[in-house]
């Protein structure tokens, strides 16, 4: 009997220590990239986690991911997004919606005048970006994540790769760096670590450019929830945090960042909504400063209402998206 006692109490001890070790890892982790090392606050004040309401884990909660590109960039620079995505989590639900903001979107960014909507991190930090994507949208946007491209190459490799079908074979030779940013996958079936997936989701010389690299970056991030949510993964999560910290900024509180990562165990992930903003048809094509498109605001804001809304039996189908027009 006293040996099964002795037992016991080694195991409570191995628990409490292994669940100590976890919850450590996990408040430095969210202490760290509450800190502006990405995108330093440019002008106004920034948007500190502690004066955002505390999210009850019951309303919707929209989330602005921004993967920027900070080759060259001197210190304090902003540097332009390079990939923005609105994630729009439903915790009733249990579902979640990615809409994919195309870069050369030219919309309005409040106190600044119109331009690419990829150039508000640049005119105001991640507090501008998330105003003007609010206003795009017409969903209230408070929280932001922002990457690098190390950043990004650093989660994959720390999450053990991510099996993505690579839909056709893909080159192409980046001027800058001396190639490290050379893009050469094979088609097919496969494994990718960080370097392989950053070229994945950087890839736009398809026929349609930037509409089929966003839907790629979509399709890659629905893996990596996947792949979190793998219960050798989940036991790996302070190394990940420690790899990707140096290159993770966000305004998300510690207390949000629990709430969130306890939802997403939950999270339906083989359905999510995978949707381009602004959608074919509800855009023209022009030239200010070079290509851009210019959406038509009210009916990417319905658009947006009518994916986030709850489904119905009647409404689950899929929608088609018509030809965008070419006017200039």
């Amino acid at each position: 009997m006293k040996i099964w006692k002795r037992v016991l109490l080694l195991l409570l001890v191995v628990m409490a220590t292994t669940a100590g070790y976890y919850g450590y890892s996990f408040y430095q982790f969210a202490q760290n990239i509450q800190e502006p090392n990405i995108a330093p606050p440019s002008g106004g004040n920034p948007t500190k986690a502690a004066e955002i309401p505390e999210w009850d884990g019951k309303e919707r909660v929209n989330i602005l991911l921004m993967g920027v590109d900070r080759r060259g960039m001197k210190n304090n620079g902003l540097p332009r997004s390079d990939s923005m995505m609105l994630v729009s989590i439903d915790p009733t639900g249990k579902r979640y919606d990615m809409f994919s903001i195309l870069r050369d979107t030219y919309v309005d960014i409040p106190g600044r005048g119109s331009s690419r909507i990829n150039s508000a991190i640049v005119e105001g930090g991640p507090e501008l970006a998330m105003e003007t994507v609010s206003q795009f949208t017409g969903i209230p946007v408070d929280r932001y994540v922002i990457t690098d491209f190390e950043g990004f190459k650093a989660l994959i490799d720390a999450v053990g790769g991510v099996e993505i079908d690579v839909e056709k074979n893909m080159y192409y030779h980046d001027p800058t760096d001396k190639g490290a940013y050379d893009i050469n996958l094979k088609k097919g079936l496969q494994k990718l670590d960080g370097d392989k997936a950053l070229q994945y989701v950087r890839f736009r010389h398809d026929a349609t450019s930037d509409y089929t690299r966003t839907e790629r970056q979509r399709k890659l991030m629905t893996a990596v929830v996947d792949q979190m949510k793998n219960g050798t993964t989940l036991m790996q999560l302070p190394t990940i945090l420690k790899e990707v910290t140096p290159y993770v900024q966000t305004n998300i509180s510690s207390m949000d960042m629990l709430k969130l990562s306890s939802l997403g165990l939950k999270l339906n992930t083989l359905e999510p909504g995978n949707y381009q903003l602004p959608p074919m048809g509800m855009f023209r094509e022009s030239h200010r400063a070079g290509s851009v498109l210019v959406p038509d605001v009210d009916q990417v804001q319905s658009f947006v209402q009518e994916k986030i809304a709850p489904p119905t039996e009647t409404s689950e189908q899929p929608v088609g998206e018509k030809k965008s027009s070419t006017q200039n």
